[in-house]
């Protein structure tokens, strides 16, 4: 039996953190899937995928209005929260957002959270 490999979407309006990600999380096994913006990745669709990682600040649909959505679209689908507003990372930690990493953040701990979101996702846990 064959090991599915990891699928991992990026959502982000930066450019170079996408370009960045995606060496990082390919450099991991990952499969990797980037987006320019929420409603992009949503006109793609999220049936094969096993990790979302998503920027909070983003023009249109935000990270958390995708979060939300997609909370109710794929309960099953990890979701993992970015953002360079360190004022919105604090007030999200203390209402009991755990997987939310602020930039600039360290590459080995988002790549051990998207390995920990991977197996709570093929558990059933968000």
């Amino acid at each position: 039996m064959s090991k599915q490999i990891p699928v991992v979407a990026i959502v982000d309006d930066d450019p170079r953190l996408l370009e960045s990600l995606e060496e990082l999380l390919e450099s991991d096994g990952h499969a990797v899937r980037s987006f320019s913006s929420a409603e992009a990745l949503l006109a793609e669709g999220l049936s094969d995928l096993t990790v979302l990682i998503t920027d909070i600040g983003m023009p249109g649909l935000s990270g958390l209005e995708l979060r939300d959505l997609v909370g109710k679209v794929r309960p099953d689908l990890p979701v993992i929260l970015i953002t360079g507003r360190h004022e919105i990372a604090d007030r999200l930690r203390a209402g009991g957002v755990a997987r939310l990493f602020c930039k600039p953040f360290d590459g080995s701990a988002l790549l051990a959270a998207v390995g920990d979101a991977a197996s709570d996702g093929a558990n059933g846990e968000r």
